[in-house]
């Protein structure tokens, strides 16, 4: 297990220097291929040093608001201090649904801008950053097909800046800790027997309960501009979390005691009727989740409520088969997107419906303020 430590930064009065990993991948090094088959086909498809050597040459061109990023891991040796930033890749989801005469293929990457020191193998901050392309064609998606898509959610498509790019924007604006930081992470992820049924069968293996942690520190740490700690579990096992960098070495890095701890339950995912005409039907896909924030040293509780949020989805009366997750995706980001829409102060009356606990008003203007104090 990770020794329960706060490492800090020391506070100077020059901008602090960040050394560049690179391109990264989560989890046992062995099971990466299995787990990122097509984005590390990307990678090996482009020239030279692959998306690494992309991310190098954009370094010139990369200036951190609050940190120097300098050099590589080559560098570090005999430096008394030495922060390093990675980009890390955490998942990948490449699905396809039929609708009609039509294909539906959905390509998603999730990663970590992920800062540690060198010398203590210790996360110090992480931003989630994730991109999704949906894709409609007119016969199954091929292998190929699959490829180019790949490519676009890591370059960009439609003028939307793609992961690559996301991560860089989110360097740019990341902060370093201090001796005043508070750390913040999903630790206690719970799925229902029935919401589980609805997963396909490749997200065993505790990749739900990843999935499901990844999706809502990436909205809170987007939505709020905080940073959090990776998931504890899954990619991240024991407070450790392992990462093999672009060079295949491998880093067994610990995570920091948490401040402050979030706990999820998805408790159930529903399918509700909503209108049915001659051209097809409409389907609101309904999510019911628990969010629980508390400081663990002092057991003192911040939320515990829960909240549902359904959305539509038009299910076209020649459509030959419903894969029904990707609506209750839908449904689960909107769920998080929506929450910490109203704790960042949107006046969004959905929240009057959504919530079921009686003290929902107190609990999210507390979580408001201590989630600021966690920039």
């Amino acid at each position: 297990m990770a020794v329960g430590l706060t490492l800090v930064i020391p506070i100077r009065g020059h901008a602090q220097d960040v050394s560049f990993a690179g391109l990264a991948y989560s989890g046992d090094s062995r099971s990466i291929p299995a787990r990122f088959p097509y984005s590390k086909r990307f990678d090996s498809s482009l020239p030279g040093r692959g998306i690494d050597g992309i991310l190098q040459k954009d370094l010139a061109s990369i200036h951190p608001q609050n940190f120097t990023l300098v050099g590589t891991l080559d560098e570090l040796k005999g430096r008394d201090e030495a922060v390093v930033v990675a980009f890390v890749l955490t998942n990948e989801t490449v699905s396809t649904e039929q609708i009609g005469r039509v294909y539906k293929l959905l390509i998603q990457v999730r990663g970590q801008v992920l800062f540690f020191d060198f010398k203590s193998m210790m996360v110090l901050r992480a931003y989630p950053v994730s991109f999704a392309y949906i894709d409609a064609l007119m016969e199954p998606p091929s292998e190929a097909i699959k490829d180019r898509d790949m490519g676009y959610v890591f370059n960009g498509s439609n003028g939307k800046p793609g992961i690559i790019s996301r991560f860089e924007e989110s360097l740019t604006k990341a902060k370093l800790p201090t001796a005043s930081s508070r750390y913040l992470q999903v630790t206690t992820v719970q799925i229902s027997d029935q919401a589980r049924s609805v997963f396909p069968s490749e997200y065993g293996s505790g990749l739900a309960e990843t999935w499901l942690a990844d999706t809502f520190s990436e909205k809170l740490s987007t939505k709020l501009d905080i940073p959090i700690l990776p998931y504890s579990k899954g990619y991240a096992i024991g407070n450790r979390m392992a990462i093999k960098v672009s060079d295949s070495t491998v880093y067994d890095l610990a995570l920091p005691k948490p401040d402050y701890e979030f706990t999820l339950d998805l408790l159930k995912l529903k399918t509700v009727p909503y209108e049915i005409q001659a051209a097809g039907k409409s389907l609101i896909y309904g999510t019911l989740a628990s969010v629980k924030l508390e400081e663990p040293l002092s057991a003192h509780v911040y939320m515990d409520d829960q909240f549902k949020n359904g959305e539509v989805k038009l299910v076209p009366a020649s459509q030959a088969n419903t894969d029904d997750f990707p609506a209750y995706e839908d449904s689960i980001n909107g769920l998080f997107t929506k929450l910490f829409g109203v704790i960042s102060g949107d006046n969004n009356p959905w929240i009057k419906s959504a919530a079921i606990g009686p003290n929902t008003d107190k609990e999210i203007a507390a979580t408001r303020e201590l989630l600021k104090s966690c920039k």
